[in-house]
């Protein structure tokens, strides 16, 4: 039974606690009354019940002396015996404190109303100790086996059983009880105080999205009487004009009529014939004028005229249907989960959040504000970026610059989500994504793999030239078909690369000196040899459609044109900057540099110029002169990428192409390479690379950066 262990781990002593520890006679355990367990008090301290001091004295005192039960001190015998030992008033004081707290009600056996029952937390059961004088019966198993028999059932009271009184049993469940509720309430309050705290957040934000709407419809409302003030303007502008020609034709009018009638009001009183004929004349040519005045200069048409292919009502609404929309979300912080690959430092790691709806159903749409942080052993903060998909699951990309615990922290509406933070610890070693192959002539099997290219879809060649074969594989490392060639034969391929058009296979045979192009389904479509081929081991394409080959015989990159005409030889054996030593692996760069694996990695520029050495110098006492670098490749984004193999160990090692730092290192910690030979990187997935290990027969995918 777990009942006694349960007490322990959940009653926290408390103040009823203390004073339960002074109203027990720790002698025999029973609770101190006003009779038979008067509680005395001893000159050592401790109190006694008066029913155990009678008992001891009786058995145990000599010359008026006894031992106090509890320290072993002796005590002498006052003259009036034991009951002139002082009571205890501290405890006296406690039982009147609990009296007045509460009224305590002792359970009483129904056979035997003077006895208290007993309980036993062992057994979780109830029993009074007369009814059950040899031992008492776990109820519990009891009633679950009711074929057992009561003597089998009985358990002896002096074996490893905890029992106290029934009374103190229930008011440590009481106790119990309180503590849960106190603990209930209090977690209650709490979610109380949240979605009251929820409830202001959207009265705020409510308030924060009228006043959004509100601005955009005034602006609307704004443009609206803008431009309707700017229409009628344009109406009072172009009356005005009319008008006031017409206004100045009227003052014309007027101006004539005036003099016409003070000519004829002078013409009153003229007698002289030749003067009114005269004027009479001057009268028939103004009529000529008067006749043009009598027509408006201008005329009083005036029309708005509305454009009648257009509904502005309907148009005015379909251009606000896109002022925007209320958005909202259902996604329930604490359901949605984060899972995190494993964290590699210097290594790019994208934690993968999904949103769930209080139901549980995950959400499809995006827009929830995510937000998160990454924090390191000593407080400092990661640079971290949130992507949302828009499916309702969200990226955190980061990348963690120390090893040790780290902290992600991910929150949505202040909330976080389940299971944050989350804390998770950084490594230094990179473990492969996937692995396939093993030595052997199977789908599966390698036998001696060197080489390895990419096409634009991520489809694998693996040179198998033990088996003289190239297999193909998927960018999850599926078995899809085998390439045979009789070029492939002899066991002697070492180099293989994509033509120029991106859809043919161009290898390297050390043994015949021959370069082969062919189509992926294995048909030759042309190839050259050459005199100045002594031991050509590696081969790249450039987009001159140039092939160069790396011959360790010669010690140089030999530049052939596509027709097999040698053009130059860059480089020469040697040991000053720029010569080679052993020749392993060659790549072209993203602006068309030559980069070649020797004991050093040494950059050429597009046209055969030395640019500088990477991972050691000329002289074998240099840091990282040790060993050989046996394959490079080169991602779009100018990350460099190195398989080096020394002595006791081999890893990859990743480079700023432009700057020549080293800015990580792949040790393939678990999963040892053990003797890289070829290395390509991936074209449709970022930050991710395969390696050919002739070591182990096999090829393995990883990340990096």
């Amino acid at each position: 039974m777990n009942l006694g262990s349960t007490l322990v781990e959940t009653v926290s002593i408390d103040y009823e606690d203390f004073n339960e520890s002074f109203l027990t006679c720790s002698t025999c355990l029973c609770n101190y009354d006003s009779a038979e367990h008067n509680p005395k008090l001893l000159p050592c301290s401790h109190t006694i019940c008066i029913e155990c001091l009678t008992r001891i004295v009786a058995t145990f005192a000599r010359d008026s002396q006894f031992r106090c039960p509890v320290c072993r001190e002796l005590i002498t015998i006052p003259a009036g015996g034991v009951q002139a030992l002082p009571p205890s008033f501290l405890v006296n004081q406690l039982r009147d404190l609990m009296a007045r707290q509460r009224r305590e009600v002792v359970p009483k056996c129904s056979s035997h109303p003077n006895q208290e029952l007993l309980f036993c937390e062992t057994c979780d059961c109830v029993f009074c100790s007369l009814c059950t004088a040899d031992g008492h019966i776990n109820s519990r198993e009891g009633r679950a086996e009711g074929a057992t028999s009561n003597v089998d059932a009985r358990t002896s009271l002096v074996a490893d059983h905890t029992v106290i009184p029934f009374s103190i049993a229930i008011k440590r469940m009481s106790e119990i009880l309180l503590y849960k509720a106190k603990e209930c309430t209090t977690k209650l309050d709490t979610a109380y105080d949240n979605v009251t705290k929820e409830i202001h957040k959207l009265d705020h934000r409510g308030d924060s999205a009228y006043e959004d709407v509100r601005v955009i419809f005034d602006e609307v409302i704004k443009a609206v009487e803008k431009r309707r003030e700017e229409v009628l303007l344009d109406v009072k502008r172009k009356k005005d004009e009319k008008k006031k020609v017409l206004e100045e034709q009227l003052k014309i009018i007027a101006a004539e009529k005036v003099e016409v009638d003070s000519d004829v009001e002078k013409m009153k009183h003229q007698v002289e014939v030749r003067n009114i004929t005269k004027k009479i004349s001057e009268l028939n040519n103004k009529l000529d004028a008067v006749n043009q005045l009598s027509e408006p200069r201008e005329n009083s048409y005036m029309v708005f005229t509305r454009n009648e292919n257009t509904d502005y009502s309907e148009h005015i609404k379909n251009a606000l249907k896109n002022v925007g929309s209320v958005k909202t979300s259902k996604t329930f912080p604490s359901l949605c989960r984060a899972t995190l690959e494993t964290v590699i430092c210097n290594i790019q790691t994208v934690a993968r959040v999904q949103t769930i709806d209080y139901n549980g159903l995950a959400q499809c749409l995006g827009g929830d504000p995510v937000v998160a942080e990454v924090v390191d052993e000593t407080g400092k903060v990661v640079e971290s970026r949130v992507e949302d998909i828009e499916d309702g699951t969200y990226k955190v990309s980061f990348t963690t610059k120390s090893v040790g615990t780290h902290c992600l922290k991910i929150s949505i509406f202040d909330r976080p989500i389940k299971d944050c933070p989350l804390y998770f610890d950084v490594t230094e070693h990179n473990s492969p994504v996937l692995s396939f192959g093993s030595k052997g002539v199977s789908e599966r099997g390698f036998v001696q793999p060197c080489s390895l290219i990419l096409d634009a879809s991520d489809n694998l060649y693996v040179v198998d030239t033990g088996n003289s074969r190239i297999k193909v594989l998927s960018r999850n490392l599926d078995f899809k078909n085998h390439i045979f060639n009789e070029n492939l034969e002899g066991r002697s391929v070492t180099g293989v690369c994509l033509g120029s058009s991106g859809d043919t296979l161009v290898t390297v045979n050390w043994r015949t000196k021959t370069i082969t192009e062919m189509n992926l389904d294995g048909r030759t479509i042309g190839g050259f040899s050459h005199d100045d081929l002594i031991e050509p081991i590696a081969v790249a394409v450039n987009n001159k459609d140039e092939v160069l080959i790396a011959d360790n015989g010669v010690g140089s990159i030999l530049v052939f044109e596509s027709c097999g005409k040698l053009k130059k030889k860059i480089g020469a054996r040697g040991k000053k900057a720029g010569e080679f030593k052993e020749l392993s692996a060659v790549c072209i760069g993203p602006e068309g540099e030559i980069i070649v694996a020797d004991t050093r990695i040494i950059v050429f520029s597009a046209a055969g110029q030395f640019l500088r050495e990477l991972g050691g110098g000329a002289s074998s006492k240099e840091v990282g002169a040790k060993g050989r670098y046996t394959g490079v490749s080169v991602d779009r984004h100018g990350h460099l990428l190195a398989a080096k193999t020394e002595k006791t160990k081999s890893y990859i090692q990743v480079y700023d192409l432009s700057e020549g730092t080293l800015l990580s290192v792949i040790d393939s910690h678990g999963c040892k390479l053990k003797r890289p030979t070829g290395l390509a990187v991936s074209n449709a997935e970022d930050n991710h690379c395969y390696v050919v290990d002739i070591g182990h027969d096999c090829v393995r995918k990883y990340r990096y950066t």
